[in-house]
């Protein structure tokens, strides 16, 4: 009786196993497409991205341009465009699969809890991306700008002359950035929840948050301050917002 439970239960393991790696092989298929669909528009995403600067620059009255300086770099550029993209679309579909996977072993009442999470996760990664696409960007640009000084008699001129490449790179890992950090109410409901927080304690380690924002912000975003606190304080935000959730969460 006990070998045949146990070969019961291995096989309901394998039998998970084999759908979890179902799953996983149809959200790599899914995004294998989408990459080769968005390589195909590429320049339109390259075009997208690069806007906020084209746009900071024609305000300013600038003639500038983007640059590569290796005759591979804007091929490279191009593929981590549609990669990025195609990352974006396939979102949303990966946690739909994991959500398939793991509601069949949930009773009723965990659905409900656990749904609005997967809902929430992608349109909080949304809102971070659209913070940085049109407010941080565009001040971040403006600043760096600032730095430039014309010619004179006794200097030469000091201009930028931005790689398309390191562009691209910036825009899309802020864009990453700030996409995570705006997990941080998912997670911080999640870990009350089962238990682990509460109002209280979150609370009083407000002060310690501070910090600790301020310095992963620091990590993240470029060496200037525009961005920095660009990401800092829409964390202290979703930190008092998160406060305000647990404490909903404990009426319950």
């Amino acid at each position: 009786m006990k070998k045949n439970n146990e070969k019961i239960q291995g096989g309901t393991v394998v039998d998970h196993l084999v759908e979890l790696r179902s799953r996983l092989l149809n959200t790599f298929i899914f995004l294998f497409f989408s990459f080769i669909v968005c390589y195909f528009f590429s320049e339109n995403i390259y075009s997208f991205l690069v806007n906020p600067y084209a746009e900071a620059i024609i305000q300013s009255g600038l003639e500038r341009r983007l640059i590569f300086t290796a005759l591979h770099e804007a091929f490279l550029t191009y593929l981590k465009v549609a990669f990025f993209a195609a990352f974006f679309i396939t979102s949303p579909f990966f946690l739909l699969q994991i959500w398939k996977f793991i509601a069949p072993g949930l009773y009723q009442n965990e659905k409900k809890a656990f749904f609005p999470y997967l809902v929430s996760t992608p349109i909080l990664f949304l809102i971070g991306g659209l913070i940085v696409y049109y407010l941080i960007m565009p001040l971040a640009i403006d600043f760096f700008l600032s730095f430039e000084t014309p010619k004179s008699d006794s200097n030469l001129p000091i201009q930028l002359e931005a790689k398309v490449n390191e562009y691209l790179s910036l825009i899309m890992r802020l864009i990453f950035a700030f996409g995570i950090s705006f997990q941080l109410p998912v997670v911080l409901s999640l870990l009350a929840r089962i238990g682990i927080v509460n109002s209280v304690y979150l609370k009083t380690r407000r002060k310690y948050v501070i910090v600790i924002m301020f310095a992963l912000a620091a990590i993240l975003t470029p060496p200037d301050p525009i961005t920095q606190i660009g990401l800092a304080l829409p964390l202290l935000l979703l930190y008092e917002i998160s406060i305000i959730t647990v404490k909903i969460i404990e009426k319950k």
